[in-house]
């Protein structure tokens, strides 16, 4: 896995449908060498911290074999690096093949899978389409949230190598599928597997075990 875009962006307000929304979700790439913060990148602001940003979210990796898909879904001629608010966009990465608690050396740093992501209304408005957040969840590759074990530098086309493999854990797309795909057969062992893992963020494991007692 290589990274191909580093996307920040500060925080601002814009209108959306006729009211303000304070958001960072508008990354643009950066050129050169980044610090990696506990909680973001250099640069990087999140509006809305109660949904983004922290300990468990302070950087989002999207891949960029994505991009392809979204451009003919959106029927969109170009999408620019960033445009999913990602603050790293990485050619190779695959949730399906991506587990809570792997841990990925990048540069300087080390960071720690934590949990997917689930996406908001402001994607809806970064993507100018109103279908965009239920195409996401659809779609099921939601990109990957890390943790900063390690704070350090990085930079576009460095290497995204995999150190650890987290043992009897789940992948990205397993979880969000057992959360929001009500055709997911797997759901209920996912879900107990969730419960119990640690390095799954406090929140997901919370949703975990309200979704485990639900289908009981």
């Amino acid at each position: 896995m290589k990274i191909v875009s580093v996307n920040v962006s500060k925080k601002k307000v814009v209108e959306y449908k006729g009211e303000p929304v304070s958001t960072g979700i508008f990354k643009k790439p950066v050129k050169g060498r980044v610090f990696v913060g506990k909680g973001n990148l250099e640069g990087d602001e999140q509006a809305d911290l109660k949904h983004h940003g922290g300990i468990d979210m302070a950087v989002y990796v999207f891949a960029s074999d994505h991009y392809a898909y979204w451009q003919k879904i959106l029927e969109k001629k170009h999408l620019p690096y960033g445009a999913f608010g990602e603050n790293l966009t990485v050619a190779g990465l695959t949730e399906e093949e991506t587990f809570i608690g792997d841990r990925f050396r990048v540069g300087d740093c080390l960071l720690e899978v934590s949990q997917p992501r689930i996406p908001c209304f402001k994607l809806n408005m970064v993507l100018q389409s109103d279908k965009a957040v239920k195409l996401f969840k659809d779609y099921c590759n939601t990109g990957v949230y890390f943790r900063v074990l390690e704070e350090g530098y990085i930079a576009e086309d460095r290497e995204l190598v995999k150190v650890h493999e987290m043992s009897g854990s789940i992948s990205i797309q397993s979880m969000f599928r057992a959360l929001f795909d009500k055709e997911y057969k797997d759901s209920k062992p996912v879900l107990e597997i969730a419960c119990q893992l640690q390095p799954l963020s406090q929140e997901w494991r919370e949703k975990a075990e309200k979704r485990l007692k639900r289908i009981a």
